[in-house]
């Protein structure tokens, strides 16, 4: 039996709208690409919606976050516009990094972004690095790091939750758990496929989580940096999550059937999301294409805003490359 949403109309609607611009933006990137608007590589988020945004919801304006490469969906719940983020991806001096890092490399200090990172694995350190640094100024804050099941091979995953379990570091270490480390499955990478049980190497709390359900994944993270930020250390979520796209743009997913992609739709986030707000009275289908015509209207804007946006002037390429003054 499905749990009643345990929130007021208006913040449930806000989570929908929410998955909603994440899938609109996503799909229209995808088309982007094909266009060659977009170039580089590209990560869509589709299918696992549920996660950066029950998570980013259960956070603080003033806590960290640092992303993988495939980060549209966190840059915007986290409150990046969806200008700057589009922008970004088209190379243009207006992105968030100002054109030079593109869809893996979203960045935004002023929301406490902190990427948006190519390497696998790569913002663990850095999370590490984050939460040390405020507790070494005695600031209370919770740095949320965001990888995905790939990652808990490398030797960063393993070297970044010793450190942070041994300096009792507030870091909240979210695994989304799409089941492939690209065209890799789970069980023919990991000995172990409770991702979460790995934390007890480190006498760390740990939970799973379906992340295809974003008040699961919501009340879950609530949670976990509920006790991070009242000093119990650090502390290891897995969302069980699934993409319904390729790993990125050139992944013609002979790895897995058609079947178990069709199967996982069924349980996608957003239709099962509105089909319990409307059960309980919260949406109506007219509410719901409001809230579709809305995310719509967005992403037709931001398209609008990067096609417009200037491309870094040639004057300007050795910026924040060379020292200024210095004749490379």
């Amino acid at each position: 039996m499905v749990e009643p949403v345990p929130y007021d109309k208006a913040f449930a609607c806000r989570l929908l709208s929410d998955m909603l611009r994440i899938r609109r933006m996503e799909e229209k990137c995808a088309e982007l690409y094909g266009a060659g608007k977009i170039r580089g590589f590209l990560h869509l988020y589709i299918g696992e919606e549920a996660c950066a945004v029950g998570a980013l919801h259960a956070l603080t304006a003033d806590d960290n976050i640092v992303a993988t490469y495939r980060e549209h969906g966190h840059a915007l719940v986290r409150g990046v516009s969806m200008n700057a983020i589009m922008a970004e991806m088209f190379g243009k001096v207006a992105g968030c990094s100002r054109g030079r890092g593109g869809s893996m490399h979203l960045f935004d200090a002023a929301t406490r972004f902190y990427g948006g990172n190519a390497i696998v694995g790569g913002g663990l350190p850095l999370a590490v690095g984050l939460a040390l640094a405020d507790k070494m100024q005695g600031i209370s804050r919770v740095t949320a790091c965001f990888f995905g099941d790939g990652a808990v091979a490398e030797g960063a995953f393993h070297e970044a939750m010793n450190l942070a379990a041994l300096w009792s570091l507030p870091v909240l270490f979210c695994c989304e758990n799409n089941l492939y480390g690209m065209g890799t499955a789970l069980e023919r990478a990991e000995a172990q496929v409770d991702l979460s049980v790995k934390a007890a190497g480190y006498r760390m709390a740990a939970a799973r989580v379906d992340g295809m359900d974003v008040v699961a994944v919501l009340e879950a993270t609530r949670l976990a940096a509920g006790q991070v930020r009242a000093g119990a250390g650090p502390f290891f979520l897995e969302y069980q999550t699934y993409r319904f796209r390729a790993h990125s743009m050139f992944d013609p997913e002979l790895y897995r059937d058609k079947a178990e992609v069709e199967k996982w739709k069924e349980r996608g986030p957003l239709h099962t999301f509105s089909a319990r707000l409307k059960a309980e009275g919260k949406l109506s289908e007219k509410e719901f294409l409001k809230l579709d015509a809305q995310a719509e209207k967005e992403v037709a804007a931001a398209v609008d805003f990067a096609e417009r946006a200037e491309l870094e002037s040639v004057d300007e390429l050795l910026t924040d490359v060379y020292t200024p003054g210095v004749t490379p």
